[in-house]
C-alpha cells in the first residue's frame, strides 16, 4: 500500500472538527494507532480577488493571519474520500491542501 502526506492549512478554530472528519475516514491510521496527526502554527497571507468570497480578509487587500498547518498520513486508496471529508468541514472558499507522495510503504 502506498501513502501520501497531506498538509492542510486551516484556522485554529476548526481543528477539532477537522480531527473528527479525518478520524471518520480513517486518515492518520498508522499500525495499531489511529487519529495520528501533527500541527504547527504558521502565518498565512492571501489577497482575495474579484468574485472571491473570503472567510477572512477584504477584496484586493493582502491579509495576514495565524493558521495551523495540519499534517496527516493517508493511504492512496483513501485519498479522495479524505479530501472530500476535509472540504466538507473547511471554512475557506479555496482550502490549501498539499498532497505529498511518500516513499515509504509502511
Amino acid at each position: 500500500m502506498k501513502f501520501c502526506k497531506l498538509e492542510i492549512f486551516i484556522p485554529q478554530s476548526h481543528l477539532d472538527v477537522l480531527q473528527k472528519a479525518l478520524q471518520n475516514v480513517d486518515a492518520g491510521h498508522i499500525g495499531n494507532y489511529d487519529s495520528c496527526l501533527s500541527y504547527s502554527e504558521v502565518i498565512g497571507t492571501w489577497r482575495p480577488l474579484k468574485n472571491a468570497q473570503p472567510y477572512s480578509g477584504k477584496l484586493n487587500e493582502i491579509s495576514q493571519e495565524k493558521e495551523l498547518k495540519v499534517e496527516v498520513r493517508v493511504s492512496e486508496q483513501n485519498l479522495q474520500q479524505t479530501l472530500q471529508a476535509i472540504k466538507s468541514v473547511h471554512p475557506y472558499e479555496e482550502p490549501v491542501i498539499n498532497i505529498i507522495p511518500l516513499l515509504n510503504e509502511v
